[in-house]
């Protein structure tokens, strides 16, 4: 199972997240969260990385201009996006996209088309409240091509086994405090994610 750990703020957190074994690190570039990163910062770190790891940018209801521009400039290889309105063309973007699907019932999940989502439990705010969707909303739905959000640590990944998500992206569930992971709780977290089939 591919794990993304979301929020990265500095270098050190990036290290461990990679030493831990993360598939991929997310940077926040929505201003009003306590994760932001500038896109110059951003840059310093993905600077710094080593092969293989995937950057991706978190973008919350932007235009096609800001994003690529971001996303140019911080090195950005994959383009996050929540767009709540749906007024995005994603036929503008110039680097590669996820959407994310804000997950507030069952029938979100409905008529999906066949390609990859980020699925987060729906919150008024953006990001990082450690809220999880019902998992009985997944029963007998093929979900191979979704990565999961929202709430999950390491004590409770166990509970997803059998429902053969993607991945799963996780932020404060391996913090020590809003914007500052904990090394232990990414291997942790790791590990048991590695252990899903």
């Amino acid at each position: 199972m591919k794990v993304k750990i979301c929020g990265i703020t500095n270098l050190q957190d990036a290290l461990d997240a990679i030493n831990a074994g993360a598939n991929a690190l997310g940077f926040v570039f929505y201003a009003d969260s306590s994760r932001y990163i500038t896109p110059l910062k951003a840059k310093e770190i993905v600077g710094k990385l080593p092969p293989f790891v995937q950057t991706v940018g978190l973008f919350v209801n932007e235009n096609e201009n800001l994003i690529n521009e971001v996303c140019r400039e911080a090195k950005m290889q994959l383009a996050q996006i929540i767009d709540d309105n749906e007024i995005l063309n994603h036929k503008l973007l110039e680097v590669k996209s996820i959407k994310v699907i804000r997950v507030k019932s069952q029938k979100d999940l409905k008529n999906l088309n066949n390609d990859y989502y980020l699925l987060d439990a729906f919150v008024d705010g953006f990001g990082g409240a450690g809220k999880r969707i019902a998992l009985e909303w997944f029963e007998n739905l093929d979900c191979s091509k979704f990565i999961l959000a929202g709430g999950l640590t390491a004590s409770n990944l166990k509970e997803i086994r059998s429902y053969g998500f993607y991945g799963v992206d996780v932020s404060s569930g391996v913090e020590e405090s809003k914007g500052k992971k904990s090394k232990q709780k990414m291997i942790d977290f790791v590990k048991e994610a590695n252990e899903i089939k």
